[in-house]
């Protein structure tokens, strides 16, 4: 079988940039001849800056840059020397102040991303393993996926989760010398904290656990001499403990700092560490700013710079909660993050505020999932109170009208983000239109729907009620499916949207490599239901297709799809689901940019494959229509074959040819994990040989006619297209007979003789159909998550 191409998260992480940066909220040039720090000037407007991270707005003091200036004049641009041969000469007096911060040895590096680069790989040894939270940053992510490389093995927990963070503890505490978790102090888009005293404790319960803090947002504003967030909550630093913070951002100078009090730890780091032996030095004018910011940190007055940026984190938390305004975490740091739920609420939330003289930042996935949009602000001493009040002020004005504008509600965006939602009467976003969902294809007209979906797959009205009847009333919870037809209509009754949802459970690694999905599958030895979540999708499993009906000439069509979203919400709201799918969408659909502004991410799904056989008479009058290449194909690779099996259509099989059939079926699901589901209840075959619509094409050696090597299981859709759904191989004699290709090539001599003019040939292996004449087009599918767990997680399993 053809390999399935698998999601690509960098083009994905592409298409959602270039949305943001077309709404003009992304990848913007600041202007201006000079800078202050509480304006940035933007398209030709001054705008009060609510995106810094600079919260104590020591890049502007006068001390930072007359040192710098001084550093330029005396000692050049830049000092072009490896660090591992020697360092400037202001080096030695910077390392000695932020030692005399911290109270411990410190490296200094060239900024975090390279300290991680350099740090994670001297640090942990071949015998550790690393535990990463899901929400630690992309830079230490990134850094500790180098060590895939050395088969140290990378787990990933769900943010602040001890509990889960436990549970991989006992998992490795006697097969690992350490076990590193990696986390944020402070976290740079919802402004939360990290559990450090509760880390602290289990530190003590499982001596092999050490840690990793990238504190580069807790820096300054918080902790003794500035320290940051984590070494305030720990007073010293413990040996089991790697600290990185920065000299930019609050610190208002360049580059980043490790502080590492085990001291056999430390000099194996700053003996060789990557990136720190062979990146270039820092400046020696950020040098000489970081040794004047140093001074700041060691003296009183880093206590009244904190002072002056707390009274303003109060008063913008004081102003907020007298507003309806979703702030999805309510803390003390100097990030807030304003949730705005689907990507086009942030955009036009952000342009808003802009136009009201207003900066501030769009978080974004990968940052968080595409559902979990949002504004994120930052306050700094830069910011007087009467423009954080105003800022309220056009907060409060322009989130109800941006949720409007883009078809939303306050509940949605509160729910999106599990927070409590005080019912309000919202705006009508369905424009009168006409929605009638029904819970089974009996309640709907069998000549309605068939009208307008029928034709396509296995879900024709006599398909659905079969699939109904299979995926209802079983014993395990996999094989249980919620069906739902929608239907919407205008004012006048008029069809805009049709379609048909399914609510059941999926594995998560469904789309994953085959690799990931083979050591996944080896936990469900014992889980059975490791990493599977409830998905709400267009469509089902089991079928494939244009699964909806769409009138897009319709005035409405934007609103009646705006709706169906709304729909699938409200359904994975009320069974649980973590998931929504909408598939198999060509590569241009004009539901691009509406889902991708609704919080979807697209990937790849597997290629669709189609035969016309129009004017086809016989398999030898098709045949003589294909390309001369394709024709020797057959030729040389099939037709031989042909004289050695025998094949056969049973309308109905006998029980031992059903369990023959079922075992076929699952030899090919068991070896098809690059398309990993579930397998399908036992009763399925029993229904199908019982069911008029479906048939089996079934092959034998012709030395052996009762031996079943391989089968098609076929359906009769309205006599209108012919559906091989599902293929079973016996791999043992697979090259024997060339089974598969055999097989191939009598679903199309078996629909020819059917007088069916199309043959819908499914997803994978498109290779082999296309060489026989099938049409193949690229098919995609669009996900919205809860959360991005999922997707890291099984990001971080690739390679290993």
């Amino acid at each position: 079988m053809a390999k399935i191409k698998h999601h690509n998260f960098l083009n994905t992480v592409h298409e959602v940039f270039t949305d943001a940066k077309q709404e003009g909220v992304l990848h913007l040039y600041a202007e201006g001849s000079s800078f202050s720090g509480r304006k940035i000037r933007v398209k030709d407007r001054d705008l009060f800056h609510f995106g810094t991270t600079g919260y104590l707005g020591l890049e502007q003091d006068s001390r930072l840059k007359k040192a710098a200036i001084h550093a330029i004049e005396n000692y050049g641009t830049q000092f072009p020397l490896s660090k591992s041969y020697i360092s400037n000469p202001l080096y030695r007096e910077l390392e000695q102040l932020v030692s005399q911060m911290y109270n411990a040895p410190i490296i200094i590096t060239k900024n975090s991303t390279l300290g991680h680069l350099g740090v994670i790989p001297s640090a942990v040894d071949d015998d550790d393993v690393i535990i990463l939270d899901h929400q630690v940053h992309w830079s230490v992510q990134n850094a500790a996926k180098m060590l895939k490389t050395r088969s140290v093995p990378i787990e990933m927990i769900r943010h602040n989760n001890l509990e889960m963070l436990e549970d991989k503890l006992k998992k490795y505490m006697h097969s690992k010398k350490h076990i590193w978790y990696m986390a944020d102090g402070i976290y740079s888009m919802y402004g939360d904290y990290a559990p450090v005293k509760e880390l602290m404790e289990l530190g003590k319960k499982y001596p092999q656990l050490h840690f990793y803090f990238d504190d580069v947002h807790g820096m300054s504003w918080a902790g003794k001499h500035g320290t940051g967030y984590v070494l305030g909550q720990l007073g010293e630093l413990p040996h089991n403990v790697l600290l990185f913070g920065t000299l930019s951002k609050t610190f208002g100078a360049s580059g980043a700092l490790l502080a590492c009090s085990d001291m056999d730890l430390y000099k194996k780091i700053k003996t060789f560490g990557g990136p720190l032996t062979f990146s270039a030095q820092l400046e020696p004018a950020s040098v000489a700013a970081a040794i004047a910011s140093a001074k700041i940190h060691l003296s009183e007055d880093i206590y009244r710079l904190q002072g002056e940026l707390r009274e303003r984190i109060d008063y913008f938390n004081q102003l907020l909660s007298m507003t309806d305004i979703p702030l999805v975490d309510h803390n003390e740091s100097p990030v807030f993050f304003i949730g705005t739920g689907m990507p086009k609420t942030g955009y036009n939330f952000v342009n808003r505020l802009m136009k009201e003289g207003f900066y501030v930042n769009l978080g974004i996935f990968p940052a968080v999932p595409v559902k979990n949009t949002g504004v994120r602000i930052t306050i700094s001493r830069h910011n007087q109170k009467e423009e954080i009040k105003a800022l309220v002020d056009a907060m409060a004005h322009h989130f109800p009208k941006a949720l409007e504008a883009s078809g939303t509600t306050a509940e949605r965006v509160f729910h999106a983000f599990d927070l409590k939602y005080e019912t309000k009467s919202e705006t009508n976003l369905t424009e009168d239109l006409e929605v009638v969902l029904e819970t089974s294809i009996e309640k709907v007209p069998k000549d309605t729907w068939n009208e307008i979906l029928a034709g396509q797959g296995v879900y024709d009205w006599e398909g659905l009620r079969f699939l109904e009847k299979v995926f209802q009333g079983n014993t395990s919870k996999e094989h249980n499916w919620k069906f739902r037809y929608i239907f919407i209509r205008d004012e006048k009754h008029k069809l805009v949207l049709a379609t048909f949802i399914t609510v059941s459970l999926w594995k998560d690694d469904m789309l994953a490599n085959e690799g990931v999905s083979k050591s996944i599958e080896t936990e469900r030895e014992t889980d059975p239901y490791h990493l599977t979540s409830t998905v709400v999708s267009m469509g089902s499993l089991f079928t494939e297709g244009d699964h909806f009906y769409w009138d897009r000439s319709h005035p409405k069509a934007v609103t009646a799809m705006n709706t169906l979203l709304q729909l699938m919400e409200d359904e994975g709201a009320v069974n649980g689901a973590t998931m929504t799918v909408l598939r198999d969408f060509p590569k241009k659909t004009p539901w691009h940019t509406q889902l991708q502004g609704q919080g979807f991410v697209r990937i790849g799904m597997p290629d669709a494959c189609h035969i016309h056989l129009e004017g086809a008479t016989s398999l030898d009058a098709y045949l003589s229509k294909l390309s001369s290449r394709n024709r020797r194909h057959f030729r040389k690779d099939i037709e031989p074959y042909l004289e050695l099996v025998k094949v056969t259509v049973l309308q109905q099989c006998s029980d031992s040819q059903l369990d023959e059939v079922k075992q076929l079926f699952f030899n090919v699901h068991k070896n098809n994990l690059g398309l990993n589901t579930f397998p399908f209840p036992g009763k399925l075959f029993l229904f199908m040989n019982e069911h008029p619509l479906w048939e089996f094409i079934t092959v034998s050696p012709k030395d052996r006619p009762d031996e079943l090597i391989g089968v098609m299981l076929c359906y009769k859709n309205s006599d209108t297209v012919y559906v091989p759904a599902f293929v079973g191989l016996d791999y043992d004699t697979l090259s024997t007979y060339s089974t598969y290709r055999v097989l191939l090539v009598m679903t199309i001599d078996r629909a020819i003789k059917l007088a069916l003019p199309r043959i819908d040939m499914g997803m994978t292996a498109s290779f082999e159909k296309k060489k026989l004449g099938a049409l193949v087009e690229e098919k995609y599918a669009y996900l919205q998550t809860g959360d991005n767990y999922t997707l890291e997680l099984l990001g971080i399993m690739e390679g290993q």
